[in-house]
C-alpha cells in the first residue's frame, strides 16, 4: 500500500534518547541489569508539598476546563518568579502555560515560523529543537561550537550565520547535553546581534535551577529593553521540581506573541491540567529547600561521575556547570579495537557499551556532535560509581 503519510512526518527522525532508553529497558526485562545513564529525568519524587496541593486540587474540584493559557493565579505566580529570580517584567496576558516547556516550544516555532524561515540553533543541543522547527516549516541552522570554548555559542558565530531568511535563535542555558552556563558578558554580546538583526531569541532556561561552583544564571531577556521585546523565555516544572511526568511548562512572551501561542494552544490541546496548574502554584510559592536539597546532591554525582570519567584512558571529561548531565569527549578511542571490531565513533562506542558493558550512555551524534557522549547524573551514587568501573574495565579489557 502506498504510504499515507505525511511529508511532515516522514521526515522526523526519533529521539535516540528514548529509543536507547527503550532497549535498556527491555534488556532489564530479560534479567540482565542495565545500568542508565541515558534520559533527563530527575530521580528524587516530586517533593511533597507539591503531591499535597495536587490532591487537594482534586479533591476541591479543580478537574474542568480552565482557560487555555493557564489559571490566572498560576499566571501570577509565574510573573513574580520571573521577576524576582531573573529581573524580567511580564503582565499575565504575556505568559502561556502549556503541557511541559517541549509543548511552550513547539506553540512558540507554529506561531512564529512561515515556509523557509531559519532558525539559527548551536550545536550540540537537544534534537526536539530542529525536530520541531521542520515540523513547523522552518528551516533549522545547525552552527557547530568548540569544546574548548564550552560548547557556546558566541557572537561572531552568530553574525556569520545570518541571512535575511534568519527568524530565531535557540539559546539553552545552562546547556543540554554540556551542562555550559553563558556568562552576562556572552549573553550581552549575543544580544546585541539579535537586536541589530531584529532577531527573536526563544531563551530555553529548563535547568536554571541546576547550577553549581557558584555560577549566576543570566536571562537574556533582563539584558535591556530592546532585548526583552524580542525574547520568549521559556520553563517549567520537570527538572528543577522533579515535575516531570506532570508535564507543565511556560512561556512568556511579546503580547502578540503569546496571544498567537494562546490562539494556537486552543485548537491543539485547550488548557493544561488543571489541578497541576494549582499544584504548580504551590511548587514556586511553597518551600524551595527540596530544590537546593537536589542541587546539593547533583553536586555530590557530578564530581564522582567526572573524576571516575577522567580515570578512564581515552577519555576527557570537562566539569559541567549546570544541568546532570556530563559530556566527556571519545576522542582518544576513536580507531581503536574492541570486541573484534573498529570504534569508529561515538555510536559504535554506545552500542558496544549497552551490549557488553551493560551500560547506556547517549551518543553524541544525537546532538549534532561527533565522538562524545552524554551520561546523565541524576541517579544514585551506587549506580554511577558501578557503572564507571564497569566502563573503566570495559575500556582497559577490551580497547586496544
Amino acid at each position: 500500500m502506498k504510504s499515507k503519510l505525511s511529508l511532515r512526518a516522514q521526515q522526523l527522525e526519533g529521539s535516540a534518547t528514548i529509543q536507547l532508553t527503550m532497549k535498556a529497558k527491555e534488556l532489564r526485562k530479560q534479567g540482565i541489569d542495565v545500568l542508565i545513564f541515558g534520559q533527563g529525568e530527575p530521580d528524587f519524587p516530586t517533593p511533597a508539598h507539591i503531591n499535597e496541593a495536587a490532591y487537594k486540587a482534586i479533591k476541591e474540584g479543580h478537574t474542568k476546563y480552565t482557560p487555555t493559557a493557564g489559571i490566572m493565579e498560576l499566571r501570577q505566580a509565574i510573573c513574580e518568579k520571573l521577576r524576582v529570580d531573573n529581573g524580567l517584567h511580564y503582565q499575565p496576558d504575556q505568559v502561556v502555560v502549556s503541557g511541559g516547556a517541549k509543548h511552550s516550544l513547539i506553540n512558540i516555532f507554529f506561531a512564529l515560523l512561515n515556509l523557509g524561515d531559519e532558525v539559527i540553533i548551536p550545536v550540540p543541543a537537544w534534537l526536539s529543537y530542529w525536530e520541531q522547527v521542520k515540523l513547523a516549516g522552518g528551516v533549522p541552522v545547525l552552527v557547530p561550537t568548540k569544546g574548548e570554548n564550552e560548547f557556546k555559542l558566541t557572537s561572531e558565530q552568530l553574525e556569520a550565520v545570518i541571512t535575511p531568511k534568519s527568524k530565531c535563535v535557540v539559546i539553552n542555558s545552562p546547556s543540554n547535553p554540556t551542562g555550559s552556563i553563558y556568562t552576562r558578558e556572552e549573553l550581552q554580546k549575543l544580544a546585541e546581534v539579535c537586536v541589530k538583526h531584529d532577531l527573536v531569541v526563544i531563551s530555553d532556561e529548563i535547568y536554571e535551577k541546576l547550577i553549581y561552583d557558584g555560577e549566576k544564571h543570566v536571562s537574556i531577556g533582563s539584558l535591556g529593553q530592546d532585548i526583552f521585546e524580542r525574547t520568549i523565555t521559556v520553563n517549567g516544572f520537570s527538572k528543577a521540581y522533579a515535575m516531570t511526568g506532570w508535564r507543565m511548562g511556560y512561556a512568556a512572551a511579546p503580547k502578540e506573541i503569546a496571544k498567537a501561542m494562546e490562539d494556537l494552544q486552543s485548537h491543539m490541546t485547550s488548557n493544561p491540567t488543571a489541578f497541576v496548574q494549582v499544584a504548580s502554584i504551590d511548587a514556586l510559592t511553597g518551600s524551595q529547600e527540596p530544590i537546593r536539597d537536589m542541587v546539593e546532591e547533583y553536586d555530590r554525582r557530578r564530581i564522582r561521575m567526572v573524576q571516575m570519567l577522567r580515570e578512564i584512558p581515552g577519555l576527557e571529561c570537562p566539569m559541567p556547570k549546570g544541568a546532570f548531565y556530563a559530556f566527556p569527549s571519545i576522542q582518544g578511542l576513536i580507531g581503536k579495537q574492541a570486541m573484534g571490531e573498529t570504534i569508529g565513533n561515538d555510536d559504535d562506542l554506545s552500542r558496544l557499551l549497552l551490549e557488553h558493558a551493560n551500560i547506556l550512555v547517549v551518543p553524541g551524534s544525537s546532538f549534532e556532535v561527533k565522538n562524545y557522549i552524554r551520561l546523565s547524573y541524576a541517579t544514585d551514587i551506587n549506580t554511577i560509581e558501578k557503572g564507571m568501573i564497569q566502563f573503566r574495565d570495559f575500556v582497559v579489557n577490551h580497547v586496544s
